[in-house]
């Protein structure tokens, strides 16, 4: 008889697992998101935020096959892609996304990519079988797990869709560990709902209060606990460490890897690492919501280079690295792509419309700004008064 085990899950009780999905289980490139917090370092905020990436992978997973049995669709490849969709991440998982991207021209989807089809490989470990060479035994093509993580094929919406098993976790999963109530959804109402129609995935009309009900967890989570301002002031405290040490390749490390190699440069690194580990973090100095600015303070933060302006104000107190100015935008985005997006199929009747023709909610959602503010400066608390002078000269001079 296949073995088979059964992982406690926080959520979902026991998870089955075997075959393909034990064997991927050991592999190096899941066994290395034991080591990648979910939330990066929202847990100086939310204590219990200390849940990790292979949780979520393992929890998508079993979303996924659910949601494959409901639409009559493939479920081991789905849980397979599922399970695999997150290993490019790197460490503080979307933290240095962007940072990322800016260096080497990859986020943590392409990395994935270069996992699964063998392209990549950890250096630190020894290999007895590769993700490539175990779905090739149980007869899976690589490049088709990889696209379908990417958003191509039969199985990408299950997993990479407007609203898909990744989301569904996540939101539950966060909520769970942070302790918020805004996460909680009926993810087997949505399932139970969910329909293939002409290869696309649809929702019957009977559905729309749970996916409503989604919609405003997901965008409820993000401005309460996913960019929380004291948050967002701890990565990119971090961001700033490693933007401003000598270039050195962090994708592939954990987060206890990325914080001693910062910590072992000394110097400004040690410092920002010190901060973060004693949340002896920097403050608000200034911060103004979209609402706040006029038609001119827009146009001229719409044209600013962030690190230019940080750059001056360091200079003129005389601490470089010590200012951040936040202006969301790419950034978020990139790390985030499915944020915005809210064009969820209803079938009603026989009849395709969107979501937002039978709901108000999924416009207005649309029209809530990403955080509370467009803009953000932020030092440490010795400096603050220095750093208000000259931050409103230089953002705001007529």
């Amino acid at each position: 008889m296949e073995d088979i085990k059964f992982i406690r899950d926080s959520l979902y009780g026991n998870i089955e697992v075997d075959g393909i999905f034990l064997e991927l289980m050991e592999t190096p490139e899941i066994q290395r998101l034991h080591g990648i917090k979910q939330l990066g370092l929202t847990y100086l905020v939310y204590p219990g935020a200390n849940h990790t990436r292979l949780e979520h992978s393992l929890g998508t997973s079993y979303i996924a096959r659910k949601m494959a049995k409901a639409l009559g669709i493939d479920a081991m490849q789905a849980g397979v892609a599922a399970l695999l969709h997150d290993i490019g991440h790197g460490p503080f998982s979307h933290t240095l996304e962007y940072l990322m991207h800016e260096r080497i021209g990859k986020d943590h989807m392409d990395i994935t990519r270069e996992m699964i089809l063998g392209k990549t490989l950890l250096s630190d470990c020894e290999y007895e079988t590769t993700i490539k060479e175990i779905l090739s035994k149980y007869g899976m093509d690589a490049r088709k797990i990889a696209d379908a993580i990417a958003g191509k094929g039969e199985i990408s919406k299950i997993i990479h869709g407007t609203l898909d098993a990744d989301q569904i976790d996540y939101l539950m999963r966060d909520a769970y560990y942070t302790g918020v109530a805004y996460g909680v959804i009926d993810s087997d109402r949505i399932i139970q709902t969910m329909k293939l129609y002409n290869k696309d995935i649809v929702f019957e009309r009977k559905g729309v209060t749970a996916l409503e009900s989604m919609l405003v967890a997901r965008s409820l989570m993000y401005s309460s606990v996913y960019l929380h301002k004291t948050v967002r002031i701890a990565e990119l405290m971090l961001v700033k460490a490693v933007e401003r040490a000598l270039s050195f390749d962090f994708s592939l490390m954990n987060d206890a890897e990325l914080i001693e190699n910062l910590k072992r440069m000394g110097g400004y690194q040690e410092d920002i690492i010190t901060r973060i580990k004693y949340r002896r973090l920097f403050k608000k100095v200034i911060a103004k919501s979209f609402s706040q600015l006029n038609e001119r303070e827009r146009e001229q933060i719409s044209q600013i280079d962030s690190r230019e302006i940080e750059e001056k104000i360091s200079k003129k107190i005389g601490k470089e690295g010590y200012v951040i100015v936040d202006i969301p935008g790419k950034d978020i985005l990139l790390s985030e792509p499915r944020l915005k997006k809210m064009d969820i199929k209803i079938l009603d009747g026989k009849r395709i419309k969107k979501l937002s023709e039978i709901t108000p909610i999924a416009n207005a959602l649309q029209l809530r700004g990403i955080t509370e503010w467009a803009l953000m400066v932020c030092s440490p608390e010795k400096y603050r008064d220095e750093v208000k002078k000259y931050a409103e000269k230089l953002l705001f001079a007529k």
